[in-house]
């Protein structure tokens, strides 16, 4: 008999699980840009992946299902470990130095859009009008987000931040690819805690090398964001998710998480008071309709259909 954690959930269950995993992604890029103000951009990315990382070890150990992964699993453990752990999570803390939470939220949620270019190049995957549409939709919107009239081009740090969270969507959509094309033999609540001690490796060294000298500023509002961050935005919202996409259709799940980067708009404006001007408001409207187009595309077809 498979241990509780494996089973599905009920639908009504796995509704408020996704619900739970939007609030949580959400409102942690208004608590990921307060915390940047008392500790630095790899740092925090450090704290967050070991916090979660411990907290994984933990749970699984006590669940029963800690595991040591094959050598078949490494290069999957590495590709997730270097792309999403530690270059999309420094990128995207370093984006928020300069970049408004609300509109790295909606930036960095473009993932999707590069994943189906590298499909039909790197996995052969077809594409139909429907991913096409959905495809030039998204780009229109992140066109409307990088339009001149959006944001000051001629300021540096503008274009930094900016371009940090473009390359770390990019880099997310590579470990997609790399876990679309993987066979799997152990599965990926079991991989995760060896993905997070992997992060771990590569980033504390680099947070002491480079950010060794700046002091980190140790209040009670950090030590809760890095509370938050670690065992609650990554650890519970990691293992979550799965439970969400192996209860509920690709679809659904696929298409509740697109909640994600509007409640990240939606928190920042409350919790910060970032203004929703209409150049992001139109981006998030025409990123999410690409994103959904193309999560439509994908949706399981009956063999009448398919025919």
């Amino acid at each position: 008999m498979p241990p509780p954690a494996s089973r599905p959930l009920s639908p009504r269950a796995a509704v408020i699980m996704l619900a739970l995993v939007v609030v949580v992604w959400g409102v942690n890029w208004p608590v990921m840009k307060t915390g940047l103000q008392h500790i630095g951009p790899m740092t925090f990315a450090a704290a967050r992946i070991g916090l979660g990382g411990l907290t994984m070890f933990i749970g699984l150990a006590a669940a029963g299902r800690l595991v040591w992964p094959t050598r078949h699993d490494l290069p999957l453990i590495l590709s997730v470990s270097l792309l999403h752990m530690v270059g999309f999570l420094v990128l995207v803390n370093t984006g928020l130095l300069f970049v408004d939470a609300g509109r790295s939220a909606i930036l960095a949620y473009t993932t999707p859009l590069w994943v189906v270019p590298g499909a039909v190049w790197l996995l052969g995957e077809r594409l139909s009008r429907l991913k096409v549409a959905g495809l030039a939709t998204g780009l229109a919107g992140v066109a409307v987000l990088f339009n001149p009239l959006g944001f000051d081009w001629t300021h540096p740090d503008t274009l930094i931040g900016n371009g940090c969270l473009m390359l770390a969507a990019l880099l997310w959509a590579l470990a997609i690819l790399h876990i679309r094309a993987h066979r799997w033999v152990t599965g990926p609540i079991e991989l995760s805690p060896w993905q997070f001690l992997v992060g771990s490796l590569v980033l504390v060294p680099l947070a002491y090398v480079l950010e060794g000298s700046r002091p980190i500023d140790f209040t009670p509002e950090l030590i809760a964001i890095l509370a938050f961050n670690g065992p609650i935005a990554s650890a519970f919202g990691f293992i979550a998710q799965i439970l969400v996409a192996r209860s509920l259709p690709a679809v659904t799940t696929s298409l509740g998480l697109l909640a994600v980067p509007m409640a990240g708009l939606l928190f920042s404006a409350w919790l910060l008071g970032e203004t929703i001007d209409v150049t992001r408001g139109l981006g998030l409207v025409l990123i999410i309709g690409g994103l959904a187009l193309v999560a439509w595309a994908d949706r399981p077809r009956s063999s009448a259909q398919r025919a």
